[in-house]
């Protein structure tokens, strides 16, 4: 088959006689200004409002206090997120068992942990106690092995990273059991046609691909995390929201303290976005590293440069 050189000349030629005008949008441009005009006002009346004590605020961003609070809201984060994803990871596979006995109770827990408020939920671990005056572990022939009391146990920061794993492990089993689901049941068919083990197949071929399904919805479970964790001040743990709330009790500066921690947690997620748009082009290439298809409008100039190529080599 031969093929015909492009004739490039042609084609510059062909381009040079017609004339291009751009579409206006004048619409779009006066809707564009009164966005500018309502922004403006808005930044107006919030920098010049002396109510919002910005000296205040200034003065409290670096306070030891806040500074232990944050450190405190990312541990817990990054702590109820390792084991929610564990979690999740194992419950997601009970899901896709064939086997009822596992599947079942996976089910279950997904719909209480994931149907029933992260402050109920929360205060219930608080309570344990109420319930279960002592933990103890008995075993048949042996008896009694340990017992202690469960206020000793259950502290308000344990109590916090077992509410809020478990909370969050009901979203992430859905998330990964979808993200699983997503890959093509033919690899996994001629995988163990191969003789690969299916815990070798889980780690090799069905994770890495799921992981471009997973990781956009677990970014945006992680960052709305990070602001659930504002939920255990309530009970007394030093978070970032407990800490600014233990300073105002104090100097009745309540909204200079709320603005800072305002603004450590939009600084936090800011950092958590841009992290999470990493990892997502890093999962997105293709197997020689390439980055992802360019979006529509770049698809489509390529298609019509193409075309017209093709045009000008007939």
């Amino acid at each position: 088959m031969n093929v015909l050189p492009l004739k490039d000349d042609s084609v510059a030629a062909k381009r040079a006689q017609f004339t291009v005008v751009p579409l206006r949008h004048p619409w779009r441009w006066a809707a564009a200004a009164i966005v500018a005009i309502l922004l403006l006002l808005l930044l107006q009346a919030v920098v010049s409002n002396p109510n919002l004590q910005w000296p205040v605020v200034a003065s409290y961003i670096l306070n030891p206090i806040i500074l232990r609070g944050l450190w405190v809201t990312v541990g817990l984060t990054l702590v109820i997120m390792f084991f929610a994803s564990v979690i999740g990871m194992i419950v997601a596979l009970m899901m896709l068992s064939p086997s009822k006995m596992l599947s079942l109770p996976a089910a279950g827990f997904i719909w209480w942990f994931r149907g029933t408020p992260a402050l109920v939920q929360l205060i219930l671990w608080y309570n344990l106690s109420l319930i279960f005056k002592d933990i103890t572990l008995w075993l048949p022939g042996l008896g009694t092995v340990f017992s202690v009391p469960t206020n000793t146990v259950m502290t308000p920061l344990v109590a916090a990273v077992v509410a809020l794993s478990l909370h969050e492990a009901g979203y992430m089993a859905e998330i990964i059991r979808n993200g699983l689901k997503s890959v093509n049941r033919g690899q996994t068919e001629a995988a163990l046609c191969l003789g690969m083990k299916p815990s070798l197949l889980l780690r090799r071929i069905v994770i890495p691909q799921a992981m471009r399904v997973i990781i956009p919805p677990t970014g945006n479970e992680t960052i709305n995390l990070l602001k659930t964790t504002s939920l255990v001040s309530i009970i007394a743990v030093g978070d970032l929201l407990y800490s600014a709330q233990a300073i105002y009790a104090r100097t009745f500066e309540t909204i200079p303290l709320l603005l800072v921690a305002t603004f450590w947690y939009l600084v936090v997620v800011s950092i958590m976005t841009v992290g999470q748009g990493y990892l997502e082009r890093h999962y997105s290439r293709d197997e020689a590293g390439h980055d992802p298809a360019p979006g529509g409008f770049s698809r489509l100039g390529s298609i019509l440069m193409m075309r017209e190529k093709w045009r000008g080599a007939q």
